[in-house]
């Protein structure tokens, strides 16, 4: 079996268990991943060179938040096609605001995250 490898899945969540559950449960999926505390670290990190093939991404965290990421991201034309899989507990009445690939709200179906993780990067390669 031939097995393509796509970038990792950038997971950006303040919460250290919520981002250390993700990160397990995609890797049990066999997708490499990528772990931030906030947005400003997945920013640098992207910015440095670093890949994602998505990004799961929460809106309420320290130094920056979601929301200025997601900004920051539009703007940068290297950045704004990695599709954005917004998972947050706070601020779903303006999630159409983020032009995010899929919303879901906190408390979520981790497996239902990984089947649109896999949705997302079957054309990435």
């Amino acid at each position: 079996m031939t097995t393509v490898t796509s970038p990792p899945v950038l997971v950006i969540d303040d919460d250290a268990a919520v981002r250390r559950t993700m990160a397990k449960f995609l890797d049990i999926s066999g997708f490499e991943v990528v772990e931030a505390d906030n947005g400003q670290v997945a920013l640098t990190y992207l910015q440095d060179g670093g890949k994602a093939s998505v990004i799961v991404l929460d809106l309420r965290m320290p130094v920056m938040d979601g929301w200025a990421f997601r900004k920051a991201q539009r703007l940068d034309p290297m950045l704004s096609e990695i599709p954005v899989i917004v998972l947050s507990g706070a601020d779903t009445d303006r999630f159409g605001e983020l032009d995010a690939a899929a919303t879901f709200e906190k408390p979520a179906s981790f497996q239902t995250i990984i089947k649109c993780v896999r949705r997302l990067t079957a054309h990435v390669q």
